[in-house]
């Protein structure tokens, strides 16, 4: 984000730049070899880092656009557009598979219900609203975070066990978005 930021002749105040780079840091620490059940697949990691590259690019790529002035709007169109590619790609793979709805247990239910309300409707939604209303430097800081929050979560539901390096990992990750935060803030109220 921050080199598409310089691209385009927003330069991004130190703090931001360095906060990135503290947050970057944590997640280092975070996904280190030794840090969780064992070293990250290859191609996992490269899958992971190109779905974030397009992320940044969408997310970037909605500044430039016109883009329907309601969040749920464009909500309902990218989503759409995600749904349609997702369904051709998967018929392309022949992954459909028949299946029975009585089949599907009733925690795979609530699961999916809670995904289309938190994660779609509340969180997209959300999202979509704050590359039209914050500085993208801040909006993007939810990729800092997100590993942090699943962690927490993960300790606090599942039961999982938190080292103190992950733990360090975590504040780094907290402490890099703070300084975005905060310089973002900043930078927006001097602006206005």
């Amino acid at each position: 984000m921050v080199v598409l930021r310089l691209i385009t002749g927003d330069r991004p105040r130190l703090l931001s730049v360095l906060g990135i780079l503290v947050g970057l840091g944590g997640l280092v620490l975070l996904f280190l070899p030794g840090t969780g059940s064992g070293a990250i697949p290859a191609a996992g990691g490269l899958l992971v880092l190109g779905a974030v590259t397009c992320w940044c690019l969408g997310s970037f790529a909605t500044l430039l656009l016109p883009m329907p002035g309601n969040p749920f709007v464009a909500s309902v169109y990218e989503m759409f557009a995600g749904s349609l590619a997702l369904a051709l790609i998967s018929v392309a793979l022949r992954e459909p598979a028949l299946w029975n709805v009585p089949d599907v247990p009733a925690r795979a239910w609530w699961a999916l219900i809670y995904l289309f309300a938190a994660g779609s409707i509340v969180a997209y939604t959300a999202y979509v609203y704050l590359l039209h209303n914050a500085p993208i430097t801040l909006v993007s800081t939810y990729a800092y975070v997100n590993p942090v929050i699943a962690l927490l979560l993960g300790a606090l539901i599942l039961g999982e066990a938190l080292s103190g390096r992950v733990l360090i990992a975590a504040g780094t990750v907290v402490l890099g978005v703070i300084l975005v935060v905060s310089t973002e803030r900043r930078t927006a109220a001097v602006r206005a």
